[in-house]
């Protein structure tokens, strides 16, 4: 085996530019966008961002990430707004 032919040295969490080339979105059928910053393949047309893990894009439709949905910055998981009681107070 020469040179030429010997595999790239394999890098965790990179995917194989061929492989990119090749994917479409499960969903629309439609081209998928890297983003590397993110390590997620992007489906602009569907609004879902499929991840990577170690360097395996994961092309679940229930795994992608919706691009609609807003992360929740507030930092607590209390969705109620303050003040309002939830309960049956005293």
């Amino acid at each position: 085996m020469s040179e030429s032919d010997a595999p790239a040295e394999f890098v965790p969490n990179r995917v194989d530019p061929r492989l990119l080339e090749l994917l479409i979105c499960p969903v629309t059928r439609q081209p998928l966008v890297y983003d590397r910053a993110a390590n997620e393949l992007i489906s602009a047309k569907a609004r879902l961002a499929y991840p990577i893990r170690g360097g395996i894009p994961i092309m679940l439709e229930e795994e992608a990430r919706d691009m609609d949905v807003l992360p929740d910055l507030s930092g607590g998981t209390d969705e109620s707004p303050q003040g309002t009681e939830t309960g049956g107070g005293t």
